[in-house]
């Protein structure tokens, strides 16, 4: 790359990580109106912490499980810890391993759930900024959809999530920018996607597309493709391997709560506002929702997989990104839960394939809607605000739920026929085009060429 390129490159990423610093730092302020100015005996925030909360819509995850999981205590999380009559004691959390650990780092040197709040915002802002850094690494500009989209102001620390986008999207760096042969990028790439599973569950969708993007890339490639369904395994199980034997009924008990959540009104999801009302009898329905749930989940998996197989018989490439990006998607349309905080998972798509922005503009919106109104809800059903569907909020919830959905199906469409921003060519190398971001030297929404394969599989 020539010097004049690299230099303007070099500036793009500095503006990119400025501009999302400044966003992550709107984040804090905003969830940081929540904490003090007083705190009782536990450290929790007063006065009116609930109060405050949902209707000055600064809620946190985070600060709310100051209390309730034994983090106030210190307590190291899981080998202690159980499920008992569907409650986490004892230092279970409802987490992954290593998040549970970045939990307790967060609480370590905290005295109330402001200085929590704080501190694991410290631990987490980092994430957040190598997330940009890579994004801008891989799609130029593009990369301001993280680095300066709204939900990194709403969501940024609700919860523990920028932990796992930072391991998908280094995973995606990895195997596109990453050196050496395919089989050693892919396996870097299967090691981080591991370690997501033990951060959030949701990067290990994406194992099953990466090993199928090995076989097609290098010939039909099982061994390959094995090898980093392997990889990707056993990172995950050397991260909980010793959380389970040191404690098998902590550890164990954050899958188990999972698996018992019931559909309820803190889910946001279609199955809540959709599929609920169809059933008279709420048991019923549970039971229908945890079995129809997952199998839609996988069923949708496949379908991604099958598209991008068809692409890649017909183009000579496996599309790995849109088939990612179609796969999470419908991943959060048929999970029975979907928390607000889940869009982050999906920002780093919309910079990563080339889909419409009027696809990307509709979902913050309606994103936008889900993200403020939910907590207003929240707070008008415990302030005694009437009927479940009733007032502004409800609407605005209901807007987001089925907006998003309706969104989320149209975009696990229009990923699977889309084209990925990064794309390593014949030669190995990715290009830049005159906007900054990455792509293959044919025209932006052409189809690449199929390639001709080198010792390596490119």
């Amino acid at each position: 790359m020539p010097s004049a390129a690299r230099s303007e490159r070099r500036a793009q990423l500095v503006v990119i990580l400025l501009l999302c610093g400044a966003t992550l730092a709107l984040g804090l302020v905003n969830k940081y109106r929540c904490t003090g100015p007083e705190f009782d005996d536990s450290g929790r925030s007063t006065p009116n912490y609930s109060e405050r909360n949902y209707f000055d819509v600064c809620y946190s995850d985070i600060q709310f499980l100051w209390i309730g999981r034994d983090v106030d205590q210190h307590t190291f999380p899981y080998v202690h810890g159980d499920l008992q009559d569907g409650t986490l004691v004892g230092g279970a959390l409802e987490y992954p391993v290593l998040t549970g650990l970045v939990v307790w780092a967060g609480a370590a040197f905290a005295d109330n759930d402001a200085e929590f709040l704080l501190y694991s915002a410290l631990l987490l802002a980092p994430f957040g900024l190598v997330t940009a850094w890579l994004l801008g690494r891989l799609a130029g500009w593009r990369a301001l959809v993280w680095a300066v989209g709204p939900p990194l102001v709403l969501y940024a620390f609700h919860n523990w999530d920028l932990l796992a986008v930072a391991c998908s999207v280094a995973a995606f760096f990895v195997l596109y920018q990453g050196r050496g042969t395919l089989e050693r990028r892919a396996g870097w790439a299967a090691v981080l996607l591991g370690a997501g599973f033990a951060v959030k569950v949701y990067p290990a969708l994406f194992v099953v597309p990466l090993a199928l993007y090995v076989f097609t890339e290098r010939g039909r490639d099982v061994r390959g493709a094995v090898r980093v369904a392997a990889i990707s395994a056993g990172t995950a199980i050397a991260a909980n391997l010793p959380f389970a034997i040191a404690g098998f009924d902590g550890w164990w008990a954050s899958f188990e709560f999972q698996g018992q959540r019931a559909v309820d009104a803190t889910t946001n999801s279609v199955w809540f506002w959709g599929v609920r009302p169809l059933f008279a009898d709420d048991e019923a329905f549970q039971s229908f929702a945890d079995i129809a749930s997952p199998l839609l989940v996988l069923a949708s998996l496949a379908l991604a997989c099958l598209l991008g197989w068809r692409r890649w018989v017909a183009e000579g490439a496996y599309p790995l990104l849109p088939v990612c990006a179609a796969a999470l998607c419908g991943f959060l349309l048929l999970h029975k839960v979907h928390s607000p905080q889940y869009t982050l998972w999906l920002l780093p798509m919309f910079a990563l394939v080339r889909v419409r922005w009027g696809w990307v503009f509709a979902y913050l919106l309606a994103d936008l809607a889900m993200g403020i109104g939910i907590f207003r809800w929240y707070g008008a059903l415990g302030d005694g605000g009437g009927a479940i569907y009733d007032g502004f909020a409800a609407q605005a919830v209901m807007i987001g739920v089925w907006g998003r959905a309706a969104l989320l199906a149209g975009l696990f469409v229009a990923f699977s026929a889309a084209e990925a921003v990064p794309y390593r060519d014949r030669t190995g190398f990715l290009t830049t085009t005159t906007s900054g971001a990455l792509s293959s030297t044919p025209p932006i929404g052409s189809s690449p060429p199929a390639r001709t394969r080198s010792s390596d599989g490119r």
